[in-house]
C-alpha cells in the first residue's frame, strides 16, 4: 500500500512544503516542535486543506488541487492517534471502543466480538465501564488505539503517542505498540521529536525542519551518515563548526580554527562538519603527536552525568564570536567515567588538554 504526499500549505509566517513517498511498514517523520510533524498528519487525514499539491493513498487520491478534489475525512478510513487520544469524556472505555465499529454496524454479534476482542488485546478487561478520566495515561492510549483499529483503517498515523506519558510507562507501551504495529502491517507514519523512538520503532524516517521535509532515508542512514545539519542535529549530535574545502580529504572548520582530515570527499553544497560528543577522545601529548586530527582545547567545565564524563572544551585556535553563533566554539566530549579516570592519571590536564577525531568519525554536511 503505497502514499504519496506533495502539499503545500501558507500560514503566513510559517510554511508547510511536504513531499514524501511511503511503502508498507513504519516510517518516522521527525523534528523540532513547531516544524510541521502534526500539521502534515491532518493534511493526510483531511482535517486542514492543503493550498495545493496531491494526496494519494494505494492509488485512491484524497486532494489534488489541480482537479479540485478534496475527500472528507471520514471517507479517507485513515486512523490518526491524536496526541491526547481525543477519547469521548462522557462514554466509558466499551462505549468509546463502539464508536470505532463502523464496518460491523450491521451486525450487533460481530460488533460485540470485536470489542470483545480488543479489550482483551489491549489489556483492558475490567476496565470497560471505566470513563477516561479513571484511566491511566497508558490505559487511555491503549483505549484510543483500539477504536481506531476496530474502524479496520487503511493505514495508521500515530501523533507523539509517547509524549504525555513518563519514561517507565513509555518504555513499557513502546513495546506494546511495536507488536500491534507488526500486525497492522499496512503504512503506518510515526510523528515524533524523540530520536530513540524512532531508532527503535521506525524503518525508514523523513526529517522535517521549519516546514520542509527532506527525502526519505532508512533510520540507519541518519545516524551514520546524515547529510544535513539540521539532520545531524535531530539525530543528536552536538558538535558544529561552519567549514570549508582546503583539499580533497582536507576541510577547515573554521569555528574551531582546525584543519581536519576526512575519509570522504566533501558533498555539494557542503558548508558544515558535525563530530559526535563520543568520537571525541582524549589523548595524550605524546599520543598527539602520532595521530591525525589531534588539537589542544582548553577546558571549560568538566560535569559528571550517570554513567560518563561530560568535558566541555574550546579549541584553542577558535575563532571569537558572540551572540548566537558563541556556542559554535565549544566542543562537548563524552567518556566512561572509567577512560577519564584513566586519562586524568596519565595526563592530569589542568586548563587545557589534547582531543583527537577520526578522519571516518567527521560528518561532511549541508
Amino acid at each position: 500500500m503505497a502514499l504519496y504526499v506533495d502539499i503545500k500549505k501558507d500560514f503566513g509566517e510559517f510554511v508547510l512544503q511536504t513531499k514524501f513517498e511511503a511503502d508498507g511498514g513504519v516510517m518516522g517523520i521527525l523534528g523540532a516542535s513547531g516544524c510541521g510533524k502534526s500539521m502534515t498528519l491532518r493534511c493526510i487525514a483531511g482535517i486542514v486543506k492543503p493550498d495545493e499539491g496531491h494526496i494519494e493513498l494505494d492509488g485512491t487520491v484524497f486532494f489534488d488541487s489541480e482537479k479540485k478534489i478534496h475527500v472528507k475525512p471520514q471517507d479517507r478510513h485513515v486512523g490518526l492517534l491524536f496526541q491526547n487520544y481525543a477519547l469521548f469524556p462522557n462514554m466509558n472505555v466499551q462505549q468509546n471502543l463502539m464508536m470505532g465499529l463502523k464496518p460491523y454496524e450491521k451486525d450487533k454479534k460481530k460488533a460485540k466480538a470485536a470489542v470483545e476482542e480488543m479489550i482483551r488485546k489491549f489489556y483492558l478487561t475490567g476496565l470497560e465501564k471505566h470513563k477516561p478520566s479513571q484511566l491511566s495515561g497508558g490505559q487511555q492510549q491503549r483505549v484510543a488505539l483500539a477504536r481506531i483499529l476496530l474502524s479496520k483503517p487503511r493505514m495508521l498515523m500515530l501523533d507523539e503517542p509517547f509524549s504525555a506519558l513518563d519514561e517507565f510507562l513509555r518504555w513499557n507501551l513502546e513495546m506494546e505498540l511495536s507488536e500491534v504495529l507488526r500486525e497492522f502491517g499496512g503504512n503506518t507514519l510515526f510523528v515524533s521529536h524523540n530520536r530513540d523512538e524512532i531508532y527503535r520503532i521506525c524503518d525508514r524516517v523523513c526529517v522535517m525542519d521549519q516546514g520542509k521535509s527532506s527525502p526519505v532515508i532508512p533510520v540507519k542512514q541518519l545516524f551514520e551518515s546524515p547529510k544535513s545539519r539540521a539532520a545531524a542535529h535531530l539525530s543528536g549530535c552536538k558538535n558544529f563548526s561552519r567549514a570549508r574545502v582546503k583539499g580533497e580529504y582536507k576541510v577547515f572548520a573554521e569555528d574551531w580554527g582546525v584543519l581536519l582530515e576526512c575519509e570522504e570527499t566533501p558533498p555539494e553544497g557542503f558548508a558544515w562538519i558535525g563530530v559526535r560528543s563520543h568520537y571525541v577522545r582524549p589523548v595524550t601529548a605524546e599520543e598527539a603527536k602520532k595521530k591525525k586530527n589531534a588539537f589542544r582545547c582548553r577546558i571549560l567545565k568538566v560535569v559528571e552525568d550517570v554513567f560518563s564524563i561530560v568535558v566541555m572544551l574550546r579549541p584553542v585556535e577558535a575563532r571569537e564570536s558572540d551572540g548566537a553563533e558563541q556556542h559554535l566554539e565549544q566542543i562537548r566530549m563524552e567518556v566512561t567515567k572509567e577512560r577519564w579516570e584513566a586519562f586524568c592519571g596519565q595526563e592530569q590536564p589542568g586548563k587545557e588538554m589534547w582531543v583527537q577525531v577520526e578522519p571516518h568519525d567527521i560528518m561532511l554536511l549541508c
